[in-house]
């Protein structure tokens, strides 16, 4: 029973982050944190445009509270607006204005854009990027078109668990294109990473040698040869 609780719950929150990402697209969203508190649900929204999530006098946000007690049966949802410091290693925000730029340019410039927002992403300071459109561009046939600059982990955990990765898709006029964002951003740590200390003087301290208990301490003794000089007589 316990382990169906948790499944449900993680349900929702996944529905919860869907409907902030659809309904927010536009505004820099980024992503949602929910929290389970005493006093109620405290979910906090992050942004790179807090004005337009709040809205004129909180509107906005009333909206989003009522949504969330309607359709998700949240008892008191207490809602929160974070900003995102570095927008350009946000996977989340790089994909939506990626999609934004292709519904205003059409998919003829997707090159362009896509060459774009790579370089803004490694002049941001990510180590590795990765943007992938998928879709009826240029041509008639639907394929893959993938845009890659820096060092990006493709397997193994770091890879699973730790870079970060967004799927959105845009509807145009020759059909829907899906955009696929991965980042590394310099934060991640690889445990096969070498870190060499700076070049320090090592001073090393000559210490006697210490005697094994039971152990018999051997006098050598060395003698000396003394030269002794010999006067001959005078004839």
């Amino acid at each position: 029973m316990i382990e169906r609780k948790f499944i449900v719950q993680k349900i929702r929150e996944h529905q919860i982050q869907e409907y902030m990402a659809t309904v927010l697209a536009k505004a820099g969203y980024s992503h949602t944190e929910i929290r389970n508190t005493p006093l109620g649900e405290k979910i906090t929204i992050y942004t790179t445009r807090p004005g337009l999530v709040v809205g004129k006098s909180g509107e906005n946000v009333k909206k989003i509270t009522a949504y969330l007690k309607k359709n998700f049966k949240l008892e008191n949802p207490q809602i929160e607006i974070g900003d995102v410091q570095n927008p350009l290693l946000d996977v989340q925000y790089v994909a939506d204005r990626i999609a934004y730029s292709l519904e205003r340019f059409g998919a003829k410039r997707f090159k362009s854009i896509g060459y774009k927002m790579l370089q803004d992403i490694i002049n941001a300071g990510a180590v590795g990027a990765e943007i992938v459109l998928s879709g009826r561009i240029p041509s008639a046939r639907a394929r893959s078109w993938r845009f890659s600059a820096g060092y990006l982990k493709k397997s193994g955990d770091v890879a699973v668990s730790k870079i970060p990765h967004a799927h959105v898709s845009v509807n145009l006029s020759i059909g829907t294109v899906g955009v696929k964002v991965s980042i590394m951003t310099p934060d991640i740590k690889l445990p096969d990473r070498l870190v060499f200390a700076a070049d320090k003087e090592i001073k090393v301290e000559s210490t006697p040698l210490q005697q094994a208990p039971g152990e018999k301490k051997e006098e050598v003794q060395v003698e000396a040869k003394k030269e002794t000089t010999e006067e001959k007589p005078k004839q």
